[in-house]
């Protein structure tokens, strides 16, 4: 095999890149520009909304620079987990703005888009089979939690894009896809070592997070026989054992064993060097390939509506008695609308609003705190009503060694109560088995 190699132009598209970096990457020729657009990490919103990640200009303003480079070059685009969630809503938002870039720029090529949505009755029979375990959700999937579930897909692995990029795709927007499965597709389609491109794709996904300075910028791979090369495509960047090594690691509870769909890693035998400045070889990843083919599933739920409330505290007496303060604001919230279906949560910054019970630091040493006030209700105007009626009561709350009467919190804000609108949480965070890599992952096509 001749080497293959691998641009990938920021750790999540809309989140920006260098023109340079990106022209410098354009030079080292790449096979083809493969980018992550989506994740978990912002929690469920995304998914149940249909709400897409990142803003509709960021999109079109970076797509319209990768495919005006890549159709120069002649090579495909491959986008994992289009628009955030790679939900269908978003898959479609994502195409859509692909077919106007290409009328606008007079550009013509074969366009793939895959589904990655997975209908309710179609997991309860795989929970009924036994097909469905844990993965981190700490509950059972249960067909009443399918039931409350409004949005559900599944991660696809290197598979469907690989039999897209097959079937003649010069553009692929996929859904929600296994991140280093998307990177690696392609190189592997082509014939590349899976261990050694599927690490590579574990790496690239994050862009130029692997590099020194870090940073959303591009990153190139270039995967051989049996080793892969890591540059940054910035020449204000480097590669480096040490960066490169740790990007490895991350997120990780394994650093050996890397499991995804239809296989695992095993990089306890890697080597990391240092060939050049600014570029690393790797080598030693092993791809092992499952018995079962298992995909992680990811559902959500409406939970309710949320309004929040933002406020300052900066009395010396009302700090040091904040805990009781809340707890009886909390309980009087409850008897004052004769009902608990509502949740108040409330997060105080300059004591533990990042750790919650996890802080070790326990004593409040800050001269002021930040108080967010968070209610989820069953619709947004008792959500509302609740907020305001905690802000209130904390507004003019009496505890001892009070010197004023009123004006115990500060609002930055009028109005001081923020209407969230839909709150959503994870209902499945499971994995599902499969029969065959391709059957949850139509795959579609058009000539543009």
């Amino acid at each position: 095999m001749s080497s293959i190699t691998v641009l990938t132009p920021t750790g999540t598209l809309g989140y920006g890149f260098g023109a340079d970096a990106l022209e410098r990457g354009m030079q080292l020729r790449p096979d083809v520009i493969a980018v992550d657009a989506g994740s978990t990490d912002p929690g469920p919103h995304y998914l149940g909304s249909g709400e897409p990640l990142v803003s509709r200009f960021s999109m079109k303003r970076e797509l319209s620079d990768l495919l005006r480079v890549s159709r120069k070059a002649g090579i495909p685009l491959v986008v994992g987990s289009a628009g955030g969630s790679g939900c269908r809503r978003h898959v479609d938002w994502t195409v859509e703005i692909v077919r106007e870039i290409a009328r606008e720029q007079g550009l013509s090529f074969k366009l793939a888009w895959i589904y990655a949505d997975v209908a309710p009755e179609r997991a309860k029979s795989a929970v009924a089979r036994g097909d469905v375990k844990d993965f981190e959700a700490d509950f059972p999937l249960t067909e009443e939690m399918l039931d409350e579930t409004i949005a559900l897909v599944a991660q696809m692995g290197h598979e469907p894009i690989a039999a897209a990029l097959d079937g003649g795709a010069d553009v692929v927007i996929g859904g929600r896809s296994c991140d280093d499965s998307a990177i690696a597709a392609f190189p592997i389609a082509r014939g590349a070592d899976p261990g050694l491109a599927m690490h590579m794709g574990k790496i690239l996904e994050c862009g130029a997070f692997s590099a020194e300075p870090f940073g959303m910028d591009v990153m190139v791979g270039i995967v051989h026989d049996d080793y892969f090369l890591l540059e940054p495509g910035s020449a204000d960047r480097r590669a480096s054992v040490t960066s490169v090594a740790a990007h490895t690691l991350y997120e990780r509870e394994d650093p050996f064993l890397q499991p995804g769909p239809g296989h695992s890693m095993d990089l306890s035998q890697c080597r990391f060097e240092q060939v050049t400045d600014r570029r690393v070889k790797v080598s030693g990843s092993r791809f092992i390939k499952t018995d079962e083919y298992w995909v992680k599933l990811e559902g959500v739920r409406l939970a309710g509506y949320r309004s929040i409330s933002i406020a300052g505290i900066r009395c010396p007496t009302m700090i040091a008695r904040i805990d009781g303060i809340l707890g009886d604001v909390q309980a009087e919230a409850i008897r004052y609308f004769a009902s608990n279906a509502f949740e108040i949560g409330f997060r105080v910054y300059g004591r533990d609003g990042v750790m919650g019970k996890l802080e070790p630091q326990r004593t409040i040493t800050s001269h002021e705190l930040g108080l967010v006030i968070d209610v989820v209700a069953p619709d947004q105007e008792f959500a509302h009503a609740v907020a305001h009626h905690v802000s209130g009561n904390l507004l003019h709350y009496h505890f001892p060694g009070q010197f004023n009467t009123s004006g115990n919190v500060a609002f930055p804000y009028s109005p001081s109560e923020i209407d969230a609108g839909p709150n959503f949480r994870f209902s499945a965070y499971h994995l599902m088995r499969l029969q065959s890599p391709l059957e949850l992952f139509p795959i579609h096509f058009e000539d543009v």
